[in-house]
């Protein structure tokens, strides 16, 4: 079995997630830096596996001061934990074009399994011949579960910062030379 390896292009893709705020609104943010691995034996992505890491200091809401906050103890504490990190154990077949990706998510030293939903958007080869495959994947995770605790009660009920993040990731990885055997 031939198995291929696959780079994610940091340039062409992204993790972007948002949460409620206030009740009434949503606040969106990505993470600038990260890196990972796909493989894929005999070129089948269904049988695959993946391994992410993020640099958890790299959080960008677009807000300076709520930057700083979501780096600090109160939230991601990226002085300790400095990286976030996903590594896939098993993948499901949903259909031609679909899979389930499920994997443990590693947030502030904690470890909870999680499914990631993603659509496989095929192969093509750019112009300089490499080969190039496309994902798109969603999730959500309660940050609680994660010690991602802190919040304010909102005087009209309440609270300032939601429970649930939803992420959503658009990857284009990169195929690195001849598949090796496994």
């Amino acid at each position: 079995m031939a198995v291929e390896k696959w780079e994610i292009d940091g340039g062409h893709s992204g993790i972007h997630f948002s949460v409620r705020h206030m009740v009434v609104a949503k606040v969106r943010g990505h993470f600038a830096r990260w890196s990972g691995t796909i493989t894929a034996p005999d070129g089948d992505f269904g049988r695959g596996s993946v391994d992410v890491t993020v640099e958890a200091s790299s959080i960008d809401t677009g807000v300076a001061d709520r930057d700083t906050h979501l780096k600090s103890p109160d939230f991601l504490d990226v002085a300790k934990h400095p990286q976030l990190t996903f590594k896939g154990k098993r993948v499901e077949k949903l259909g031609e074009e679909r899979l389930r990706v499920i994997g443990d998510l590693t947030i502030r030293g904690t470890t909870r399994e999680l499914a990631l939903e993603v659509e496989y958007a095929g192969r093509t080869k750019d112009p300089w011949g490499n080969e190039r495959a496309g994902f798109a994947a969603k999730s959500s995770i309660d940050r609680k579960s994660f010690g991602l605790v802190w919040n304010q009660a909102l005087e009209a009920g309440g609270v300032l910062v939601g429970d649930r993040v939803d992420f959503e990731i658009e990857v284009e990885a990169v195929k690195q030379g001849a598949p090796k055997a496994a």
